[in-house]
């Protein structure tokens, strides 16, 4: 469990604990997004939160840490927004490529494999040029669909 999951299983909102720990505002929205830590704040911010929601500090101190962030970038770790407001042409492609890689995934054959992954390639490659797409939402597709890697 981590801070934010503790939070709602309460029915408190980080606002609440703000007003009723008096720790900033902005240091609960970090920890409950795991841009912050809870190993790095001090003893009194946690003892502060403890005391808010009637736990103890080792309670705070055990709670997980969310992943779906990364510490370092702020960005979420899953990331599928990337497959968001694709252009139309280069949806068809990958809606084709998903339907294939499953038919193959699941031992079926399919004789249009190729030419769904080299229409994909060209898709995508086409919408990164005409700068449709950014260079990571490009290379984001080529790993997932195509299963290329990144040298």
């Amino acid at each position: 469990m981590d801070l934010q999951t503790m939070l709602d299983n309460r029915n408190v909102s980080k606002y609440q604990l703000s007003k009723m720990s008096g720790v900033a505002k902005t240091t609960i929205l970090d920890i409950c997004s795991g841009k912050s830590s809870i190993e790095k704040c001090s003893a009194k911010t946690i003892f502060q939160i403890s005391k808010a929601l009637n736990c103890s500090m080792e309670d705070i101190m055990l709670l997980d840490e969310p992943n779906d962030y990364n510490k370092e970038t702020g960005l979420p770790n899953n990331k599928s927004y990337l497959e968001c407001g694709l252009p139309e042409y280069l949806q068809i492609s990958l809606d084709n490529m998903k339907k294939s890689w499953k038919a193959i995934d699941s031992g079926e054959q399919d004789i249009h494999w190729d030419l769904y992954w080299c229409e994909l390639n060209a898709d995508i490659n086409s919408a990164e040029t005409d700068k449709t797409i950014s260079n990571e939402q490009a290379w984001y597709l080529r790993e997932k669909y195509l299963r290329m890697e990144r040298i």
